[in-house]
């Protein structure tokens, strides 16, 4: 028997290779149905909802504490708690919008 022949009992190479290509398939489908499954889940939706809530409520009270020290050290007509919240919530909200995506992109 030469290198070329294959004995009756093991399958052609090009019929191996289909049979692999099946399985990873079968398995790869699995496991993104397991992972979109997971995801759509009562955990996963109130930890987004706590990471946006965190993302924009941070910025807006460092903006806001910032905002009222300078206007407490230094006096002047215009009220930098304000321009620093609206600040602050943009900035937060800049933030919530990166993670969505992020979180979004793994999908």
């Amino acid at each position: 028997m030469t290198t070329n022949e294959h004995p009756a009992s093991v399958p052609p190479r090009d019929a191996q290779k289909q049979e692999l290509v099946r399985e990873v398939s079968k398995k790869e489908a699995r496991k993104l149905r397991a992972r979109r499954e997971q995801q759509q889940g009562i955990w996963f939706w109130l930890g987004m909802v706590g990471l946006v809530g965190w993302s924009v409520a941070v910025p807006t009270i460092i903006g806001i504490a910032l905002g009222v020290w300078i206007d407490r050290s230094w006096p002047s007509r215009y009220s930098w708690t304000l321009m620093l919240l609206f600040l602050g919530v943009m900035v937060g909200c800049l933030n919530a919008w990166f993670w969505v995506q992020e979180e979004s992109g793994r999908e």
